[in-house]
């Protein structure tokens, strides 16, 4: 198998060739139509960057295993050894409107967990990385999450109408709270320190988390589901319950507001 850096090395370059190919798609002008599954949208961008990936990545290591939002699932991942998790536009919709917030995310997975990640926002030009156990990074410089310890006050990425919905049991006090389409992209600035915290209360795919959750939690950040347990990723069904990803010091806090719902199986 070759070492996590090498992955690393790999992963990169091609998720900046794949987001230079949606670029120039966008620019060229997008088809796009409804995915019958959830009503997503789909753009021919979306497909040619995960045939780009697919090709790519497939090539230089064939003995990995392929899971990605644009491609048939195949069984065959699950006895894999290390695979390929892919979204090769997460955020779609940020795209089409031609706002920044979308990335191309890739993750190499082994047991269970992600080994090497790479988070690229062609828009704003910032390449989040990390390798197990080496730190997370930004354009090459390290980043660490936040020492954020209050709720109040602090940057939550999401939407402001869940939290001022009246069903919560403990009112959310005011917080600076900016929505960012891609998953993956709220994660990295969770681990970059630009936020605090972000919550999910519906399931999150692999391809949505794989990556992103290895920068932030090698950014020293909490990263797991609403109950606070953590990922395990390429089972048959690739998608986790809930979302939460918080400062080390503010995830208990986050965690003691939300771990008491109970979200559908």
């Amino acid at each position: 198998m070759p070492e996590a850096s090498s992955d690393l090395a790999l992963i990169t370059a091609a998720a900046r060739e794949a987001g230079a190919l949606a670029v120039r798609l966008r620019a060229e002008g997008l088809t796009s139509e409804f995915k019958a599954a959830d009503g997503s949208p789909v753009t021919n961008a979306d497909l040619a960057a995960d045939a780009l990936l697919k090709q790519r990545l497939s090539t230089a290591r064939p003995d990995y295993g392929w899971l990605s939002e644009e491609t048939a699932d195949d069984p065959a991942r699950l006895a894999k050894r290390r695979l390929f998790v892919v979204d090769p536009i997460d955020g779609t919709r940020a795209y089409m409107k031609d706002r920044p917030w979308w990335a191309v995310s890739i993750a190499v997975v082994e047991g269970k967990l992600p080994l090497a990640g790479v988070v690229f926002a062609p828009q704003l030009d910032e390449t989040y990385t990390a390798v197990a156990g080496r730190g997370a990074h930004l354009n090459g410089g390290a980043i660490q999450a936040s020492d954020r310890d209050e709720v109040e006050g602090c940057g939550m990425v999401g939407d402001a109408r869940m939290f001022a919905h009246p069903a919560w049991r403990t009112p959310w006090p005011d917080m600076r709270i900016e929505a960012r389409n891609s998953t993956a992209y709220r994660l990295c600035v969770i681990a970059s320190g630009a936020f605090d915290a972000t919550i999910a209360l519906v399931a999150k795919f692999d391809w949505d988390l794989a990556a992103a959750d290895l920068i932030a939690r090698e950014a020293g950040a909490f990263v797991g589901d609403h109950q606070g347990r953590p990922f395990s990723y390429n089972g048959p069904k690739p998608a986790q319950p809930s979302l939460v990803c918080a400062a080390p010091r503010l995830a208990p806090l986050i965690l003691e507001r939300v771990s008491h719902i109970a979200l559908p199986n």
